[in-house]
């Protein structure tokens, strides 16, 4: 393993020096700036695996006189990096820019099932030399690695922002800006067959991310920027031409393995847990006393979900920083345990009332993790029950 890993390295690096060379040397070959190069925008749909839910985009980079075919993909991350995931969620991911070859990245994404699309760019000579000498730099040591953000600066706004700013016209959308969906909703389209996912989203995620999104943040999803491209006009020497001068096909759709998740979905799970409580709560109530290992539970539980939104306040992740569901899920529990389990004078359900009154106001504010209201009324409950028995 340790000499494969050698060789891919030097292949890597001896590969990116080549494509740079080339890219200087055909910089002074006139023959060199003609149709032969065509760059291209391709676009992958999604497939079931959780990655890939979102669909991806890339550069493709064909010569055809010299056969070079190659594709650009801002998506290579190193989940064994050291503390991958405590880097994840606080927004520290470092993605970087690779090179596959076509053929290869075609037929990965044919086995999982996805369709492959690329939109043939029409581009004068000179903005292709620019495209291509932006990317050899990209590809330098120095310049390849770049800090993801998923909403605004990602796989597919990348290659978006390199063709953008290669232009020698100003690009036009000719889109209707009346829709205007949050970044939430955009998102709910594409997990709507993963409940679970749509819900661990939706836990992480702020109030920011109900903010409304013009045609130009839209473009974070793949598909979006695909469809954006497709309708954009470049304005140059005064006129219009379509930035899209052929749509192909490369891969057609498959047929996709869908896994069954988890039979439950985050309502029922939340219904499940307030059937519960209700059965104990009425016990309690004709025994005139409470359970406390109940409210033990509640408190643990949600105060280590507390403890993650309360990290997430510092996350790089610009949506995640103020998030209402913390009302509901309150750190604070944690410390109150000791003085509940010990049934001493505490203030805890002072404080657990007033947070959940105020996590309703915010429903006002932001869209909530499926089932989270219900695990509110689950802890009105708890409040109830000890302010009847506590009488």
């Amino acid at each position: 393993m340790k000499q494969l890993e050698i060789f891919f390295r030097t292949f890597w690096l001896t590969f990116c020096a080549l494509f740079t060379t080339s890219i200087a040397t055909a910089a002074d070959d006139d023959s060199y700036k003609t149709d032969s190069v065509e760059i291209g925008l391709i676009t992958c749909t999604p497939h079931e695996e959780i990655y890939s839910l979102y669909g991806h985009t890339a550069l493709r980079y064909h010569n055809l006189r010299t056969g070079q075919d190659l594709v650009f993909n801002w998506g290579v991350f190193n989940f064994n990096a050291p503390h991958f995931v405590a880097r994840f969620v606080l927004g520290k991911t470092d993605y970087e820019l690779g090179i596959v070859p076509f053929k290869p990245f075609c037929d990965y994404y044919k086995s999982w099932g996805s369709a492959v699309y690329e939109q043939v760019l029409n581009l004068t000579d000179v903005e292709k030399d620019r495209i291509a000498l932006a990317l050899s730099l990209n590809l330098r040591p120095e310049n390849r690695v770049y800090r993801y953000n998923f909403f605004y600066d990602n796989c597919s706004t990348r290659p978006r922002d390199i063709i953008i700013r290669n232009l020698d016209g100003t690009i036009t959308p000719n889109l209707n800006e009346d829709t205007k969906p949050s970044y939430r909703e955009m998102i709910h389209q594409l997990t709507g067959h993963h409940p679970w996912a749509t819900f661990g989203n939706d836990l992480l995620l702020g109030f920011k991310a109900d903010s409304k999104t013009d045609s130009h943040q839209q473009e974070f999803l793949p598909m979006n920027l695909m469809h954006n491209i497709d309708h954009a006009q470049v304005y140059a020497n005064g006129e219009y031409k379509s930035l899209v001068k052929e749509r192909r096909t490369l891969v057609k759709p498959g047929i996709q393995a869908i896994e069954e998740g988890f039979p439950l979905s985050p309502t029922l799970c939340a219904l499940f847990l307030l059937s519960v409580t209700l059965f104990i709560t009425a016990l309690e109530w004709k025994k005139k006393q409470c359970m406390i290992w109940v409210d033990i539970l509640f408190m643990l539980s949600t105060g280590i979900i507390g403890c993650l939104l309360f990290i997430m306040f510092f996350s790089e992740h610009p949506t995640t920083s103020t998030n209402l569901q913390i009302l509901l899920f309150n750190p604070l529990s944690l410390a109150f345990i000791p003085a509940v389990a010990k049934r001493k004078g505490t203030h805890y359900w002072q404080v657990l009332l007033i947070s959940i009154l105020l996590f309703f106001l915010g429903g006002f504010l932001q869209d909530y993790a499926e089932g989270t209201e219900i695990v509110a009324l689950c802890l009105l409950l708890r409040y109830w029950i000890h302010k009847k028995n506590d009488k």
